[in-house]
């Protein structure tokens, strides 16, 4: 019995992730779930931050389901810090998928270049992001070790504070709007 896998792209705005995502999505027929996608929906052109974190684990509960069935998941949604990729690491080898990271990155001459031309052609898709925030965003941002793309290197212990990476994982994406 073939094993699902849960793709995590990782990487800063307007680096193609989502690009990335999608070719992953057909080339393996997996659920993609991107969270922008959503966020727009549900709230147009506003990006309400209390709101990014629930949606984000709603995708991911709905993710982690969807291997248990045997899909392949492909999880869009930045995952810029070491222990978010390790708790979806640790959730997917629970339910006993395997994970690949599909880390993607940009010169930011050539990221700004690529949110301006879509903020330009596709508003309805993106809000805008200033300099500012691309600095601020670029330096809280934990590149992936060559270890965790070739899936070698162990999964860290949860954070202090939390027993487990599941605890972590519903702390860090709580299931509803405080």
């Amino acid at each position: 019995m073939r094993r699902a896998t849960l793709y995590l792209t990782v990487g800063l705005p307007g680096t193609g992730k989502t690009t990335v995502a999608r070719a992953l999505e057909v080339e393996h027929q997996a659920l993609r779930l991107t969270k922008d996608e959503w966020v727009r929906a549900l709230y147009g052109p506003d990006n309400p931050p209390e709101a990014q974190a629930v949606i984000e684990g709603r995708l991911v509960e709905i993710g982690l389901r969807a291997l248990e069935l045997g899909v392949d998941v492909v999880i869009d949604f930045g995952l810029w810090s070491r222990d978010e990729r390790s708790a979806l690491r640790q959730a997917a080898f629970d339910r006993g998928a395997t994970v690949e990271l599909r880390y993607v990155e940009l010169a930011r001459e050539e990221q700004r270049r690529r949110l301006d031309r879509r903020q330009a052609e596709e508003p309805r898709t993106t809000w805008p992001m200033s300099d500012e925030e691309l600095t601020q965003w670029a330096a809280a941002m934990e590149v992936p070790t060559p270890g965790e793309l070739d899936g070698s290197e162990p999964i860290d212990a949860p954070p202090a504070g939390f027993a487990t990476w599941d605890a972590w994982r519903r702390h860090r994406w709580p299931a509803s709007v405080a």
